[in-house]
């Protein structure tokens, strides 16, 4: 008779931060994209936020080492990934994502009949921006234009409600087009945000065409394109390698929790959960007394609990796919830190692996303030730690920090 494996918070939590290099700081000279990697993705709709998860995660690297592993030697892709938000992705998993993404079923549409896309407009729209991103980089304005003239007036019928505006009705799926590897931001254009193809082009395994310069035209040949390769077995058209460095990273995990990472139907998680668990991919443990899951074989846990103070940004990945939530945001947490239950709103202080506060940073040429707002008592220890804490964020935003341990005043996301 098979004993279930029990599993504890403060071990599973534990094995978390150490594999995120939030237990101890990746070394100086370990490549970013490892530790992007490691993280499954780093939320980039604000790049700025992005480098410091990055960066206090990494000694030594600055916000300048993160955009020159994405600008210059393009080890990072900044994409749509999960849940369909921006995200800074290693290139090398590019193919992984975007098997596994595409995979995952689409639920219903939050627009009305009259505004949606059919699924076969929605596949020609994918094509278009691919075909028209393909050796370029465009502005939304120009991507815009060349997708209606590759597709239909249909595509830019300005019906889409977004942010007091209307948008083309082709937007809808942007994040579809990162997905199948067709599309990928390119760097700014003065203010502008420009779009390009990834180095692999359509996430084919013998594409390894290069990210053009944003004023157009072919690589210069310095760039380094993603080898090819496949990415291995695959359940339900999504590679077991996915599921297992998810787990590797945020297990023992439910498929709730997979689904939420993902933002995909609970149903569907359950079913994949089951047919790698049927398969002896992943193996079933107890955790704090309910059914999750790691991938087989990978039941080495730490003691615990994590020690130590860390800062971490807006939507870090740590706070977004920790799960259960209400122990990672215990107590006074669970409505100090989350804006309207969604994790990442705030930015957050954690002690000893779970949240403990909030603080926001406020720059102003080379200096930076930094306000924490703790929710516990800190001991001696975790004053001075949180001091070094707050010198990190600076030198990671290459300004100089000061510390001011206070209400945060400022709002969700701000």
């Amino acid at each position: 008779m098979t004993t279930t494996l029990r599993i504890t918070w403060d071990a599973a939590n534990a094995r978390r931060a150490e594999r995120q290099f939030l237990a101890g700081p990746a070394g100086s000279g370990t490549p970013v994209a490892e530790v992007v990697g490691a993280m499954r993705g780093a939320h980039a709709q604000v790049l700025s936020a992005a480098e410091v998860s990055v960066g206090m995660r990494t000694d030594g690297v600055t916000r300048a080492d993160v955009r020159t592993a994405l600008w210059d030697e393009r080890s990072l892709i900044k994409t749509y990934g999960p849940r369909g938000t921006v995200h800074l992705l290693p290139a090398r998993e590019m193919p992984l994502f975007s098997a596994a993404l595409s995979a995952v079923p689409s639920g219903p549409s939050p627009f009305p009949p009259d505004v949606r896309l059919t699924e076969g407009q929605a596949r020609q729209v994918v094509t278009a921006i691919g075909d028209a991103l393909d050796g370029r980089c465009l502005t939304l304005d120009e991507l815009s234009e060349e997708v209606v003239a590759r597709t239909g007036p249909w595509a830019g019928d300005r019906v889409m409600p977004a942010f007091q505006d209307l948008w083309p009705r082709w937007r809808q799926v942007m994040h579809r087009a990162g997905w199948a590897g067709t599309l990928c931001f390119g760097p700014n254009r003065g203010r502008k945000a420009t779009y390009t193809r990834p180095p692999r082009g359509d996430g084919g395994a013998g594409d390894t065409r290069p990210v053009p310069s944003a004023g157009g035209g072919d690589g210069d040949g310095g760039d380094r394109p993603v080898p090819g390769g496949e990415h291995g077995e695959s359940v339900g058209g999504v590679p077991v390698a996915f599921v297992h460095r998810y787990l590797y990273a945020y297990g023992p995990a439910a498929p709730q929790h997979f689904a939420r990472w993902l933002a995909a139907p609970p149903g569907w998680a359950t079913a994949l959960f089951g047919e790698l668990a049927a398969a002896g991919r992943i193996e079933e443990v107890d955790f704090e007394g309910t059914p999750a899951w790691v991938a087989a074989g990978d039941t080495d846990f730490p003691d615990g609990p994590p020690r130590g103070v860390r800062l971490l940004p807006y939507f870090d990945a740590y706070v977004i796919a920790g799960q259960p939530r209400e122990r990672l945001f215990p107590g006074t947490a669970y409505q100090r830190a989350l804006g309207g239950g969604q994790a990442g709103n705030y930015p957050v202080l954690l002690v000893d692996g779970v949240v403990a506060g909030v603080w926001h940073q406020r720059r102003r040429g080379r200096r930076t303030t930094v306000t924490v707002e703790p929710l516990v008592r800190l001991t001696a220890r975790q004053k001075r730690e949180l001091g070094e804490q707050a010198e990190r964020v600076g030198e990671v935003l290459e300004a100089a920090a000061e510390l001011v341990v206070g209400e945060v005043t400022v709002g969700p996301h701000a």
